[in-house]
């Protein structure tokens, strides 16, 4: 079967759905959810007192930013799009090792939890597990994108 591109995108029309279809449904699902929980956590925490944890704070807006980039990345689809949000997947891995061992070993250096805390024990182990399986999916449809 061909594929005709669209004009307006300059893409494969079978190309968008593919990262975000089947399992990937689940993580763009996820990822969704955890995009409006952390923006969330992050604006109303800034909002009622930055002064408290202002890094907690901001790496909670950290996070939001990079699990909405990701979100719409396997929505879109796409080469540069999958490879990009494979990068991200993997720092924000790092990210969550980096501020969960923090946080283990220093607990006074967060006033206040992050999405990250603790591996994100506050969100059940889940921002630990996400970049894992969101990088095995991407590598997994690297033709697919």
């Amino acid at each position: 079967m061909a594929e005709s591109t669209t004009e307006s995108t300059g893409r494969n029309e079978s190309e968008g759905g593919k990262l975000g279809s089947g399992p990937g449904r689940v993580l763009v699902w996820f990822y969704g959810v955890f995009t409006v929980a952390a923006a969330s956590r992050s604006i109303v925490q800034m909002i009622q007192d930055f002064g408290k944890a202002p890094l907690a704070y901001v790496l909670s807006a950290v996070a939001a930013v990079v699990y909405g980039f990701i979100t719409f990345s396997l929505v879109r689809g796409g080469e540069r799009l999958r490879r990009t949000a494979l990068v991200c997947c993997a720092a924000e891995l790092v990210f969550v090792l980096t501020v969960g061992t923090w946080t283990l070993a220093d607990k006074s250096a967060f006033p206040d939890a992050t999405v990250w805390s603790d591996y994100g024990a506050g969100y059940l182990l889940i921002p630990v597990i996400l970049p894992v399986l969101g990088m095995l999916w991407l590598r997994r449809n690297r033709a697919a994108a």
